[in-house]
This record gives C-alpha cells, sequence and structure tokens, in this order.
C-alpha cells in the first residue's frame, strides 16, 4: 500500500450523514468539540444532510458559525448513506477519513481509538459495536457471520463506524448501500484491515431509519460485491465450472435415456428436452465466462490506461 505513511497523522475528515436528526444535531457537535479539544486531534466534521425533511440542515448551518471544524453539506433529496458519505469525500480535507453517524448511537469520543489503530499501520478501520440494540443484534451477527464466510476478512463487524485513508476510497465501486462493504473490497485491494471494540448506545432522540426491506437487499449486496471481489477477476471460474456441471449432468441423463431406449426398449421424450436443455445451458455459460474473460480484459487494460493518465 502507500509507502508514504505519516507516523502520525496530521488531520482527519468526518463525514456525518444526517437524514432528519435535528434534535440529535445539538448534542452531537457538542460531543465532537470536546473530543476535538480533549483528543488535539485536528480535523473538520462534514455533516451532510440527506435531504431530510425537518432542520437538520438549518441547524447545522447555524452552528458553522459556532463550531470552526464543521462545514454543511447537502443533498437537495434523500439518496440514502453511500451518496451522503460520496458527497462528504469530495469536500474532505483530511489525510484520513470517518464515517460517522448522526443519531448518536456511537459517542465521537472513541474517534480516537480509531485513530489509534491507524497510527498502527493500518490502512482501515471499523469499529466493533459492543451493546445490545434488539432484534438487529441477530441480523447483524448472521449477516456478519456470513460475510465472513464469504470475504475471510477477519473482523467481527463489517457495518460500523470507520476510519480509513483517503486512498482507500481510489478506484472502490460505491454504488447505492455499498458503504457496508467497503472493508472487504478494501481488503481485497490489499490494504490493511484492523477492528477496534466501540460501545454503541442505545438511541434517544429521533426515530431509527432501519427497515424490514434492508435486510434482503443487504443480503442480494453481500452477493453482488462476492461476485465484484472474486468472479469479476476471473469469471470463467464461475460460468465454466457452472457450464461444466451442467453439460456433465447432460451427458448422465443422455446415458440414462439411451440405456431405457436399448435394454428397457422404453422412449421417454421429456429426457430428450433435458438432455438438450442442460447441453444448451452448458454451452451458453461457457460463452457467457469467455465473453466475461474479454470485459474483464478490456476493463484492465482501461484500468491501466486510466493510471498512466494519472501518474
Amino acid at each position: 500500500m502507500s509507502e508514504n505513511r505519516k507516523e502520525n497523522i496530521f488531520r482527519i475528515s468526518v463525514v456525518v450523514p444526517a437524514y432528519n436528526e435535528e434534535e440529535n444535531i445539538p448534542f452531537l457537535l457538542e460531543n465532537f468539540d470536546k473530543m476535538f479539544r480533549e483528543s488535539k486531534l485536528e480535523g473538520e466534521v462534514l455533516l451532510v444532510d440527506d435531504g431530510s425533511t425537518d432542520k437538520t440542515f438549518k441547524l447545522t448551518k447555524d452552528y458553522e458559525k459556532k463550531y470552526t471544524f464543521l462545514k454543511a453539506l447537502t443533498n437537495k433529496t434523500h439518496r440514502g448513506v453511500t451518496t451522503a458519505l460520496q458527497t462528504g469525500f469530495k469536500n474532505a480535507t483530511g489525510d484520513i477519513y470517518l464515517f460517522w453517524p448522526a443519531d448518536l448511537q456511537y459517542l465521537p469520543e472513541d474517534i480516537p481509538k480509531l485513530i489509534q489503530k491507524m497510527k498502527e499501520g493500518n490502512d482501515i478501520v471499523t469499529g466493533w459495536k459492543q451493546g445490545n440494540y434488539g432484534m438487529k443484534t441477530f441480523i447483524s451477527f448472521f449477516y456478519n457471520f456470513l460475510s465472513n464466510w464469504l470475504f475471510r476478512v477477519k473482523v467481527h463487524d463489517l457495518n460500523g463506524v470507520k476510519a480509513f485513508r483517503k486512498e482507500v476510497l481510489e478506484d472502490m465501486p460505491l454504488r447505492k448501500d455499498w458503504h457496508r462493504y467497503m472493508v472487504v473490497m478494501a481488503a481485497d485491494k490489499g490494504f490493511r484491515v484492523d477492528e477496534v471494540k466501540i460501545p454503541l448506545y442505545p438511541r434517544k432522540y429521533g426515530k431509527s431509519k432501519f427497515g424490514f426491506w434492508r435486510i434482503p437487499i443487504g443480503f442480494l449486496d453481500l452477493f453482488s460485491v462476492k461476485f465484484q471481489v472474486s468472479f469479476m477477476q476471473k469469471p470463467m471460474l464461475l460460468f465454466g465450472s457452472i457450464g461444466l456441471i451442467l453439460l456433465f449432468l447432460g451427458f448422465l441423463t443422455g446415458l440414462l435415456a439411451l440405456y431405457l431406449r436399448i435394454f428397457q426398449h422404453e422412449g421417454f421424450r421429456p429426457l430428450l428436452y433435458l438432455v438438450t436443455l442442460l447441453v444448451l445451458s452448458g454451452i451458453s455459460l461457457f460463452a457467457l465466462g469467455f465473453l466475461a474473460e474479454a470485459i474483464v480484459n478490456v476493463r484492465e487494460k482501461v484500468e491501466d490506461l486510466e493510471n498512466k493518465f494519472k501518474g
């Protein structure tokens, strides 16, 4: 990774997405002010209003006069956490970026813990939630268990607060809701990953934005990211393997059809249809694998040209 790592981190940029969090804003900013004063860290807080319908942005804008570390940003419409984070990252000026929610379930006083882990040479540090938060505890456990099984990234919690070097974001595909997978995508690119225990507190003000549909969407995204970081590098590994299995099943089904015809003197036409389906599907997947390999090859050449252009 970066050969120019700094032993001491000079400036942090904390990006805080906020959607209808007007009750939490005053207490949140007081906590940030206290954290900066006591930790002696230098940096900024970029609070991104994500199209709130309450006074979140107006309050934040007013507090800019009181807190010199604060930048008030806004998305005109509600577009989700990932887009809000991207708005913050585009305006950040620090060496280290942090993702921090606005609901006060994480307190800014714990930011120095993540920064200390960064000083130890890590590229991205995630917070391991310590605390009970109802039904979401079970969902989070199952989600993280499945994530660790799929990606082999040895951290307990992929979806907590995070601190990371800004170069981690380079060439990272942050689609909608994919901020949850920054750790696995960073690890896939060879960045050093670690974690630190962070207390989780009950929400006091406002309403949780967690909804039922986040569960199936989250798991579908999980497999999409797995495809992105694994099979998009070797697509023939996926399509070719499935194609071989289908061709083999087609071969076995064909042998069964021949056996029935020759030795049992019975013809079973649906078996012939199944053989045709399996063989054609296997050949099609092989062809799709070759096409995907060609696309990956073109993508790698484009990335090489982009890197040379940047250089």
